[in-house]
This record gives C-alpha cells, sequence and structure tokens, in this order.
C-alpha cells in the first residue's frame, strides 16, 4: 500500500491531531522523538538554521545531495528555515511557542537560554507548554555543561560495558541506541504531561539524559552489585543468567539463535536434539539450575547445530515449538513476508520524485493508526506558510529574506 493512500484513510482519526510540536535541535534525539510525534497526526514543524539545515541531510549514504536516513526521521514534519541566533528569528520562535503544545529541544544545557528562549522564557508565553529537553547528562548535576553523544551515554549508562566478548575490547551496536532510547523517553513524558495538562492546564518539562536512558534499560545490574556484590561482565552472545539463551554455529556456517529458557521449552529443545537426558535432568528443571550448567548445555546444543544447516535447524525447531531465529541483514527484512503482511516495509515517493523503501510506523494502533506523507522535507519548504500562518505580510518576509533571518527551499527567499 503506497503511502499516500494509507494517509488518507487515517486523516480523519489521528491519536496527535491538533497536537503543534515545535522542534529546535538537530540530528538524532530531538529529532526522533518529533518524527513519533508526527507518525500520529501532530503538526510538527522543524526549525533549520539556514543555508546548511539539519547536518543529519548529509549523513551516512546519500542519494544526490540528501541521505537516505532524512526520509525516516524528517517525516510528516515541516521544515521552517530560521537563524535561532537573531532577535527576528527568536520572536518568531516565541510567536509559534504561543500555539504550540510542546518544544522538542537537544542543545547543550543554557544555549538556548543564551538565545531567551529557555524554559523560562517560553512557559511565561504559554503557560501550557510541555518541553522535552534532551542532552547528555541533564540540565543539572556536575557533568551538566559536558558535552555527551549517543555512545557517551551508552558508555556510562551501562551497556558499553557489557558489550562484546569477554576479554575483549568493547563493541557498539551500529546504530545510535542511546539517542533513540532518550527519545523514547521523551516521547513518553510528553504524553504523560498532556495527559496531566488535561487536569491541571498547566504545562511542565522533560528532563531527559542520554546515559540515564540507557541506565533505564540495565535490568538487575544495580541490585545484584549491591545485594550480592556482583559486577556483571561482558558475555558475548549469551545472556547471564537465563539458559539457554545464545548463538549457535551451524554446519553451514551460519549462525543461529535459540532461546529456550522457559521450563517447559527447555524440556521440548532437548529431545529435538535428542538430548533427553538433559530434558528430564532434574538439576536442569529450572533456570537456576540450567544457568549454573549453561556451558554443560550450550555445548550440547552446539554439537547438535554443527551437524545441521541453519535451514535444517530451524525447521526442527520451529515444529518442536522453540523460540529460534537468524540475525536478519537489511535483505532478509525487505523480502521478509512477515514483514510485508504488517506493512513494515513502506515505499514512499521522496522530494526527488523517486520510489524508496522505508520502516512502518510503531506502536500499531487499531483504531487511530499513525502515517506517513512521503519523505523529509527540502530545507525551509515550509517557510513562507509557516509564516503565512502566523500573520506575517509578505513585505515583511522578503525583508527577513534578505536579512537572512529566513530561507525558503534551497537556501532561496520564500
Amino acid at each position: 500500500m503506497e503511502a499516500a493512500d494509507h494517509a488518507s484513510e487515517t486523516r480523519a482519526a489521528m491519536a496527535l491531531e491538533g497536537i503543534r510540536v515545535l522542534e529546535l535541535g538537530q540530528l538524532i534525539a530531538g529529532p526522533f522523538a518529533t518524527k513519533l510525534l508526527g507518525e500520529f497526526g501532530a503538526d510538527v514543524i522543524k526549525i533549520e538554521p539556514p543555508g546548511t539545515g539539519d547536518p543529519l541531510r548529509r549523513w551516512r549514504v546519500m542519494r544526490g545531495d540528501t541521505s537516505l536516513w532524512w526520509h525516516v526521521q524528517t517525516r510528516n514534519k515541516r521544515s521552517l528555515s530560521l537563524d535561532l541566533k537573531s532577535e527576528e528569528g527568536q520572536d518568531i520562535v516565541k510567536r509559534l511557542v504561543a500555539e504550540a503544545d510542546i518544544v522538542v529541544e537537544n542543545f547543550s544545557p543554557g544555549r538556548l537560554e543564551k538565545w531567551n528562549l529557555g524554559w523560562e522564557d517560553l512557559s511565561a508565553i504559554n503557560p501550557k507548554l510541555i518541553m522535552v529537553r534532551i542532552s547528555g547528562y541533564g540540565q543539572t548535576g556536575p557533568y551538566r555543561d559536558r558535552p555527551g553523544f549517543g555512545v557517551i551515554g551508552e558508555a556510562m549508562g551501562g551497556l558499553r560495558y557489557l558489550s562484546g566478548a569477554p576479554g575483549e575490547s568493547s563493541v557498539r551496536v551500529g546504530i545510535s541506541i542511546g539517542d533513540s532510547l532518550a527519545a523514547l523517553y521523551g516521547v513518553i513524558g510528553a504524553l504523560l504531561a498532556l495527559t496531566e495538562r488535561a487536569r491541571s492546564g498547566l504545562g511542565q518539562y522533560i528532563d531527559v539524559a542520554l546515559y540515564e536512558s540507557v541506565f533505564g534499560m540495565m535490568e538487575s545490574l544495580i541490585p545484584e552489585y549491591d545485594g550480592a556484590g556482583v559486577v556483571r561482565e561482558p558475555s558475548g552472545s549469551a545472556l547471564p543468567g537465563i539458559t539457554p539463551s545464545n548463538a549457535y554455529r551451524c554446519e553451514d556456517g551460519r549462525e543461529v539463535l535459540i532461546a529456550g529458557n522457559g521450563d517447559s521449552i527447555f524440556k521440548r529443545l532437548m529431545s529435538a536434539i535428542g538430548r533427553d537426558d538433559l530434558g528430564d535432568d532434574p538439576d536442569l528443571a529450572h533456570n537456576d539450575g540450567r544457568s549454573a550448567q549453561a556451558e554443560r548445555i550450550d555445548t550440547a546444543i552446539n554439537d547438535w547445530t554443527r551437524e545441521h544447516s541453519r535451514a535444517e535447524v530451524l525447521e526442527v525447531l520451529e515444529a518442536a515449538r522453540v523460540p529460534a531465529g537468524h540475525p536478519y541483514t537489511a535483505q532478509d527484512i525487505v523480502e521478509d513476508p512477515h514483514y510485508a503482511a504488517r506493512e513494515m516495509i513502506r515505499t514512499i515517493t521522496t522530494t526527488d520524485g523517486e520510489s524508496l523503501k522505508v520502516p512502518g510506523v510503531l506502536p500499531r494502533l487499531s483504531r487511530t493508526p499513525g502515517r506517513i506523507d512521503g519523505g523529509g522535507p527540502a530545507l525551509g519548504e515550509h517557510t513562507q506558510a509557516v509564516l503565512d500562518e502566523l500573520g506575517i505580510d509578505a513585505d515583511t518576509q522578503a525583508e527577513l529574506h534578505a536579512r537572512g533571518v529566513c530561507f525558503g527551499p534551497g537556501g532561496t527567499s520564500g
């Protein structure tokens, strides 16, 4: 189904219809948060600096002069090219804030305050305003002013130490997971604040730190240290204390992932690989006993997988109802029938007129689903429309363009 068709089906029933969002910031965390809000009907106005725009426009793989990532990160947004360092640009932001519900920003703490656009300034204009502030270390604390990108948050949050194999250098997940987690917490905070505002009539700000967003995912890391003196160490592809859950090599050299850690699932797995002796062992009936003998169990599973191709292993385990799979490449995802059936791979038309496959919208709402309206906008594509909505006349707009305060598509006057 084409994106435009899907949008027309859901336009009248959007969960965030009527919510105005102003995006200040660039790259990943803040823009990812507003992307999620825009997919469910919020009117997202993305403010970009004149001339250059968001640096993400030129990150990673390009098609023409635009990043292919751009068409995911910035879909459903309107681009307003505006110089936030100018008094006129700041005035326009304040006029937008007067009618906004949510502002999302991911500048270094204190930057917006220098531009007279901090929380105190904006909430005075609009007491109902909700402001999501995403930064490396948060708006307070001794590290507040340190520069912090996702990889640093992932390290301080505890994730990086656990990544990789024992005795080897830590490895990074190949995506900006720290930024994305922070964006998700930012969206959760904004939605909670919207709900509370319906009762109190007042806004508030949400302080999101990258490192805390990663730290919030670390499960039992801290109580295990405090209560038992255990410092969890890297464990490769295994999941410590949960057995069996690991990666195993097959006869054809391919890898398969098997999660047989439920008590009944473990018995089915052992039966499927011809090791009923392990499945019937009372010492292995529950996870604590299995975890104490994880190496023994993994060896048994490895001995079996190495005698069969990956396809054979997966067929046997599916028949035995044992959770199993393999690491998907981008090609695997695009060609997978389950992805297709659930419309998680969508085809859009980008600003250059070309088609492009992109991820679908999450989460899946039954009555008010999300939408995709094409790809990311051209730089300043909606500058004139936004200024028109503010009641700024054509002569004033022309003067602002001439002075470099704001620009239209491609850096030209609107």
